[in-house]
């Protein structure tokens, strides 16, 4: 049995006959009910599947950091959801059958925030990693932005981030590495701001890969 939760003219939530109502980031869905597949599978779906699959699992351990990264992406979709959107549009290839993701071009958090200047990092001790950016070239409303870190071992499937970082008038922050990071694995680095009130953030910037 459906539910109106707001009147006749209402959405509806809930199974009415062979109509099913739902909602995603608060927008009304009717569809019908589901069935089972009969007909083959062609190449290109069967490639498009791979394609969302290898998306998934490259950026499940991002699952938090992308929360906020594209948070208010859109009207339709923020977070996780828009995060895969924008690597399949705009990082993945396929190159002889085999499924490309250029570390280099994702994002890992997009917005209209700006990023600071001269930005750079380096191995302080075996897994101490400092950042640095100028903090200067931004009025007083800027200073308050926090810094997001993100050291990613893609290899491992293991990431570890901070998402509330020094303020962005600070012009330095540290990641410690967790000791599950060995010796020898190479991890990839972002950088990113948040406002204060975690209203908007920045694009992502890739910094390189280091060896540790």
């Amino acid at each position: 049995m459906g539910r109106l939760i707001n009147g006749l003219l209402g959405p509806v939530i809930g199974k009415v006959g062979t109509v099913i109502g739902s909602s995603r980031n608060g927008i009304p869905y009717l569809k019908g009910p589901y069935k089972n597949r009969t007909r083959v599978i062609s190449q290109k779906e069967a490639l498009n599947r791979r394609k969302f699959a290898a998306a998934q699992v490259w950026l499940k351990p991002l699952l938090s950091f992308v929360r906020v990264g594209f948070k208010g992406y859109s009207e339709r979709s923020e977070g996780f959801v828009s995060a895969k959107s924008y690597l399949l549009k705009n990082v993945l290839n396929v190159v002889d059958n085999t499924i490309v993701i250029d570390p280099a071009l994702v994002k890992v958090s997009y917005g209209e925030l700006p990023m600071s200047e001269h930005t750079a990092f380096n191995l302080s001790g075996p897994k101490e990693l400092t950042f640095t950016w100028n903090p200067e070239g931004f009025d007083q409303s800027f200073d308050h932005d926090q810094v997001m870190l993100l050291a990613y071992n893609i290899e491992a499937e293991r990431a570890f981030y901070k998402l509330i970082g020094q303020f962005r008038k600070v012009g330095t922050d540290q990641l410690t590495l967790p000791l599950e990071f060995k010796p020898g694995s190479v991890i990839h680095l972002y950088m990113a701001f948040v406002a204060a009130d975690r209203s908007r953030q920045s694009d992502s910037l890739y910094l390189g890969k280091i060896k540790i």
